[in-house]
């Protein structure tokens, strides 16, 4: 991805946790960066550091993107501003509660932010990348997205969509030279715990964020269309989505299958 070195990388939910590393990993890279989050203080903190430490460029937007104003300014900058090359989404909410137990506002607050604002500032980037046949999409799913088993219902369903959304955006973009990657953490030592309402003594073991990113950016330079840094065996994955691609032809019967006609 050599056409990718002199681009800028804006990264959402930029002030702490997997967005403050992977700004870190990418001025140590020599990218120029744009830091998106609400914590202004915070990312005027990390840009001094990056600025000092790399000699980067380090602009900040303070947006909300649950906003739809603060939202669309955010868009508005990915769709003019040709220098930006890589878009890491990486902004997401979740909650301690179970499904039965969350309000609607509370359903509402996490799909706005892990689903639409993900979609809306892909969709702001995309057609631009497609027609200058470069650039590079890293979206943050989850395992969650993968086993409901987990018990986090609408956050997994937020991070199956993003999954699928990537999937769906390698067929599309791929063939045009823009390379996207869902990069699906486990359980990872960030902020999203306690903000969500979690008994961090209750917590399992998590993975440490610069070791959660830092594998992820050996799946970027590998060019993976899907990244889970804590699978030890890549086998597996494989061996399920094979599985899925298997099943694709039947999909289309004309007919009920067999298995589904009532006795006579």
């Amino acid at each position: 991805m050599s056409q990718l070195v002199n681009k800028i990388a804006l990264i959402t939910g930029a002030s702490s946790g997997i967005g403050a590393v992977y700004a870190d990993r990418f001025a140590k890279r020599g990218h120029d960066l744009v830091l998106v989050a609400r914590d202004r203080t915070r990312m005027e903190a990390l840009a001094e550091r990056l600025r000092r430490e790399s000699g980067v460029a380090v602009d900040i937007l303070q947006a909300d993107l649950t906003d739809a104003g603060e939202l669309a300014q955010v868009e508005e900058r990915l769709r003019i501003d040709t220098r930006i090359g890589i878009l890491i989404n990486n902004a997401g909410v979740s909650t301690a509660s179970s499904f039965a137990d969350q309000s609607p506002d509370e359903v509402a607050k996490i799909i706005n932010l892990n689903i639409t604002a993900l979609t809306r500032l892909t969709s702001a980037v995309a057609p631009r990348f497609a027609k200058t046949g470069d650039g590079a999409i890293i979206n943050i799913s989850s395992v969650v997205g993968l086993a409901p088993e987990f018990g986090m219902t609408i956050y997994g369903a937020t991070k199956a969509f993003v999954l699928f959304l990537t999937q769906g955006l390698h067929l599309e973009l791929g063939p045009k030279g823009v390379y996207v990657q869902a990069v699906l953490p486990a359980s990872t030592r960030t902020e999203i715990w306690e903000r969500a309402g979690w008994d961090m003594n209750a917590v399992p073991p998590t993975m440490e964020v610069d070791e959660l990113v830092d594998a992820a950016l050996v799946g970027f330079d590998r060019h993976e269309t899907v990244t889970i840094p804590s699978l030890p065996d890549a086998d597996q994955w494989k061996i399920f989505d094979t599985a899925r691609q298997s099943m694709i032809p039947n999909f289309n019967q004309v007919h009920a299958a067999a298995r589904y006609h009532l006795a006579s």
